[in-house]
């Protein structure tokens, strides 16, 4: 079962990663003075990423759990 902790290492890292991603593109959102519907637009568009990387880091760390308790 290291095969499936391992992997879920990798996916759990992968969505921490598309978190960090997220945090600096709404960061550089701010910077750039966005106002009003432009920037709801793009808030829109993160969030959708920020949820679909937490979902994936949510999976990554339950492989990680199964493996470790199958093994």
């Amino acid at each position: 079962m290291a095969w499936l902790v391992a992997l879920g290492a990798v996916l759990c890292l992968g969505g921490i990663g598309g978190l960090g991603w997220c945090i600096m593109q709404a960061l550089r959102a701010r910077r750039e003075g966005l106002e009003g519907e432009v920037l709801q637009a793009r808030f829109r568009k993160l969030t959708l990423v920020n949820t679909a990387a937490l979902g994936v880091s949510a999976l990554g760390l339950m492989m990680v759990v199964a493996g470790v308790i199958l093994s």
